[in-house]
């Protein structure tokens, strides 16, 4: 890998002066000017021919010369007036020469600067290959993640035109505080392309999947053109990259082996959603794990916990919610056994505010009220009616992932239009747990609405017509059937969940007019994975395990299955009850405030744990458990 030279760094640093537009030119001719004035100045006083008692008073004159306010009847030698003369007559005819030669050469190099073309010179940064909606959120999250760190920058190459990208970043991030942001234009999967972003020097690289048929195709050959570069570095990359399907893991996993971190769209979104429908709020829960805003995912070696249990670790943090424990051997344990000894070279699992807040508490008397602990064991799960409403690509895998959670006896009901039972059925597998039936419908219609069974149904999910129709008109759809149920929900006095999937963030806070129980927003989510494994490596493995349905996962279960409603206890008797049954309780949910998007709808991650507060009817508690 060829090191920079000084050239290349002057050169990148004035084409990123120059690509700032006239502001920056104006400034780079008034430093040439003085600069000049100087060098006469200085010239001139030093053969001892100045027309002028001082240094200063000399570069004055020759400022106002250069403005054009000199007077030729100062008192002033002749020998100076005929050589100033000369230099104006002489300064004519060369300046007019180069004006327009000085034109032409910087509109040349304006045009090439829009071009995007010039190489960059940087170290330690994040490069984005590729373009979709998912950038702005990918922006937004690392924007975030710098704000501590030293000179942060984004560097994204693409198709797109350099200054299109610049203004819809502009337009759809806003500030991007210390993070600089700089865009060039190229083909990603192009091994000379690449090199205009310095791919070699980054910290990490996110590969973007383009919105077309085959984005996994795209996806692997940009793999080939990183690893394989002959001016590829010593050191393994840092890749993070998305595939929509699983089939082309194998391919991903020989092209990129340890040096990529694979996020699969399909199945993660297909999850979160089956999950979410079953449980109003799981998918804030999920974007407060995700983002830089709030509480994220810290890795701490703790000397002080080796030999003790698992068990005893999750009470020995105020501020710090202890989730599992990184193996050296065996990789990441989220709610392991709960009497499972920590080892020498095991780091803990903790979700912190930051990475210097994982601290032990030191605490022994923990105030855990065991009067107010439940012990009776929550009830088997009954049948459930869950009906679909609209079809894209994710319905036949959110169907599949159903079957993982609902109980024997489901059922579920399919309305879309535009496709025929047989073409549906071909699409999801054998179905587990759960019968199902299919109806032809237009989910915008009320009549057709009117003729579904809402009085018997458990949960809607309402999915958006993203195969055939463009983000926003989607949305306006989602958006009118979502009036349409609401209201159907408040006229029947049948309470029924409604979770429905958004295709743009911004659309979700036009829908809370419908009180929605929660909305699934595919781009951002994904988005956040991206982030947060681009930023730590260790946690693709986290994630991965977060998300499967075999082991642990995310649930939110009723708050008086755990301690006694309406009694004010802290989150260490809960945590302490949640213990008990083998799970790690992560905090808990306001139903009060399900519907107030300022106060997180209600969710509230890693409390402190010794703060009273007053569980109500219908409160849940966000606990990580088999089942």
């Amino acid at each position: 890998m060829k090191k920079a030279s000084l050239t290349d760094r002057l050169r990148y640093t004035f084409d990123n002066t120059m690509s700032r537009g006239p502001v920056a030119l104006i400034a780079w001719l008034a430093l040439i000017s003085l600069a000049v004035i100087i060098i006469i100045s200085l010239l001139v006083w030093s053969l001892g021919i100045a027309a002028q008692p001082s240094l200063v008073d000399q570069m004055w004159e020759y400022m106002m010369h250069a403005l054009g306010d000199f007077d030729p009847r100062s008192e002033t030698p002749w020998s100076f007036r005929l050589a100033t003369l000369v230099v104006t007559i002489t300064g004519i005819f060369v300046m007019s020469t180069l004006i327009g030669v000085l034109t032409t050469g910087i509109e040349e190099k304006l045009t090439d600067l829009r071009k995007g073309r010039s190489k960059v010179i940087e170290s330690g940064h994040t490069v984005i290959l590729g373009w979709s909606r998912q950038v702005f959120h990918i922006i937004s999250e690392l924007v975030i993640a710098n704000q501590n760190q030293r000179k942060p920058c984004i560097v994204i190459l693409s198709n797109e035109d350099k200054v299109e990208m610049e203004d819809a970043i502009r337009d759809q991030v806003g500030d991007t505080g210390r993070t600089r942001i700089v865009c060039r234009r190229g083909d990603p999967m192009n091994m000379s392309d690449l090199d205009i972003v310095s791919p070699h020097t980054a910290k990490s690289i996110i590969i973007l999947p383009p919105e077309d048929d085959d984005p996994d195709a795209s996806v692997i050959k940009t793999l080939l053109a990183i690893v394989n570069n002959p001016n590829r570095r010593p050191d393994p990359y840092h890749i993070v990259t998305v595939l929509h399907s699983p089939r082309n893991m194998d391919v991903a996993r020989m092209v990129g082996h340890d040096e990529v971190e694979l996020v699969f769209t399909s199945e993660l979104m297909a999850r979160i959603t089956a999950q979410t429908c079953r449980q109003s709020g799981l998918s804030v829960v999920y974007t407060e794990l995700m983002d830089f805003a709030g509480d994220e995912i810290y890795f701490q070696a703790e000397p002080a916990l080796v030999g003790k249990a698992f068990g005893d670790a999750l009470l020995a943090y105020e501020d710090s919610a202890v989730i599992g424990l990184l193996s050296q051997e065996s990789g990441p344990r989220l709610n392991p056994p709960m009497d499972t000894r920590i080892q020498a070279g095991d780091q803990i699992i903790a979700i912190s505010e930051d990475d210097d807040t994982v601290v032990l508490s030191g605490k022994t008397n923990l105030g855990i009220d065991q009067a107010a602990i439940q012990v009776a064991q929550p009830a088997e799960p009954a049948p459930e009616r869950v009906l679909i409403l609209g079809w894209n690509w994710r319905a036949s895998l959110i169907i599949g992932e159903l079957g993982s959670y609902l109980a024997p006896g489901s059922s579920i009901t399919v309305v879309t239009e535009g496709l025929d039972e047989a073409e549906i059925a071909a699409c999801y597998p054998q179905l587990r747990n759960q019968t199902i039936e299919f109806l032809q419908g237009d989910i915008t219609d009320r009549q057709v609405l009117n003729r579904l069974p809402f009085e018997t149904i458990d949960h809607v999910i309402l999915l958006a017509y993203s195969d055939t129709l463009e983000p926003q008109k989607a949305d306006a759809h989602t958006l009118i059937t979502l009036l349409h149920l609401r209201d159907i929900d408040e006229r029947l006095g049948h309470r029924f969940s409604i979770v429905s999937e958004m295709l743009d963030v911004r659309n979700q806070e036009l829908a809370q007019v419908t009180r929605a129980d929660d909305f699934v927003v595919s781009a951002r989510l994904i988005s956040l994975i991206l982030s947060q494994v681009s930023e730590h490596k260790a946690l693709g493995p986290v994630f991965a395990d977060l998300f499967d349905p075999d082991g642990s996962e995310i649930y939110l279960k009723p708050a008086g299955d755990y301690v006694t409603p309406g009694q004010p206890v802290n989150f260490y008797t809960v945590l302490e009850a949640a213990r008990q049954r083998g799970e790690v309780a992560l905090g808990y949910r306001v139903v009060a405030q399900a519907n107030d998007a300022k106060k997180g709808y209600g969710v509230v991650v890693n409390p402190d744990k010794s703060v009273p507060i007053t569980f109500a009817e219908g409160d849940c508690i966000i606990v990580l458990a088999e089942r």
